[in-house]
């Protein structure tokens, strides 16, 4: 495992991270959350994701538990919460959002959901339009100022906005974001490579991905078809099953049989490619892993083995067969 800045900041942070998700509560007992982040731990992350929303808080609370029987140093592990859809099945106004009194009251929540004193990182999981950026910037701020959070981000802001909350930081003497969380895969691309590339270079934005298989596709698990015991198959995930289903997702399904055969004669798999060529971009802090099994962590783990393997050649061969790089990116 190496370790890479967040951004300009100077927290060192694993290039896999692991993130629950809504597997912890719901899929995964605090049992197999302490095997799995064991594990996790052991091959060298040090980040651990969450947020107020998943499984409506029990997420972060399976979470705590396994810290708490894990009693890993505090100092050797990073832990995050997001804030703004609240953690209730129906939440009342001020139990969702971004003002000042939902982020203070979710940020302690948090903290008491995952049994630590303060988050390492604390992200504004959505914008929120009812919102000023002002007032959000200078709650988080303040949480920082009282040792409560150490650096705050955002996650799928546009461009725009996140600059909105560096010039409200900068106007009043506030702090700025440090890190975004967005989507990025081989498949979703264009905010990451293309609307976020000012901000790599202006304000050294760090990145938090999610995604990195794109909700399964990149596993190759749907070459042959939609397996019964898939996610897809679930109460709650028609979504999934209708993108899967549609043109579009066959036409990337036909990519990931082709890019499964490139993953074969390199000697390695289809989820370990696809998350490897995720780190191959300079832009990424850390790629964040999901599992609901030990073994689906084990796997994912072992795309640091492929890194090496994406060769400037292999590279060029991979966008033949995705043949959608940003426009804007294309003769760069």
């Amino acid at each position: 495992m190496e370790y890479r800045r967040l951004g300009k900041s100077g927290l060192q942070v694993s290039e896999l991270s692991f993130g629950s998700w809504v597997t912890f509560g719901n899929q995964v007992d605090v049992d197999s959350a302490v095997e799995i982040m064991k594990a996790a731990y052991d091959g060298g992350v040090n980040f651990f994701d969450n947020a107020e929303t998943y499984a409506h808080g029990q997420s972060e609370q399976v979470m705590g538990a396994a810290l708490k029987k894990l009693n890993f140093p505090r100092d050797s592990y990073i832990v995050s919460s997001k804030v703004m859809f609240g953690s209730e099945k129906e939440p009342k106004p001020t139990q969702k959002g971004l003002s000042r009194k939902h982020v203070y009251e979710a940020a302690h929540q948090a903290m008491q959901r995952l049994g630590v004193d303060y988050l390492d990182l604390y992200f504004c999981h959505r914008p929120d339009p009812n919102v000023p950026i002002e007032e959000t910037v200078r709650a988080m701020t303040e949480l920082i100022w009282q040792g409560k959070v150490l650096y705050w981000g955002t996650s799928e802001w546009s461009a725009q906005q996140i600059m909105e909350a560096y010039s409200a930081a900068r106007q009043y003497n506030l702090i700025p974001p440090t890190m975004e969380q967005p989507e990025y895969n081989m498949f979703h691309r264009e905010r990451f490579e293309v609307e976020y590339k000012r901000l790599y270079e202006q304000v050294g934005l760090g990145t938090t991905i999610w995604s990195p298989l794109a909700s399964g596709v990149l596993t190759g698990k749907y070459n042959d078809g939609i397996p019964a015991d898939s996610r897809a198959n679930v109460p709650g995930y028609e979504w999934l099953k209708s993108r899967l289903t549609s043109p579009e997702g066959q036409q990337r399904i036909e990519k990931v049989r082709k890019l499964t055969r490139v993953a074969k004669d390199l000697g390695t798999t289809m989820p370990r490619l696809a998350i490897a060529w995720t780190l191959k971009n300079p832009n990424v802090s850390t790629v964040i892993l999901g599992a609901s099994r030990l073994s689906q962590l084990v796997e994912n783990l072992k795309a640091l083995e492929a890194v090496p393997m994406l060769t400037e050649d292999v590279m060029m061969k991979i966008e033949e067969i995705l043949d959608n790089k940003p426009k804007q990116m294309a003769s760069q």
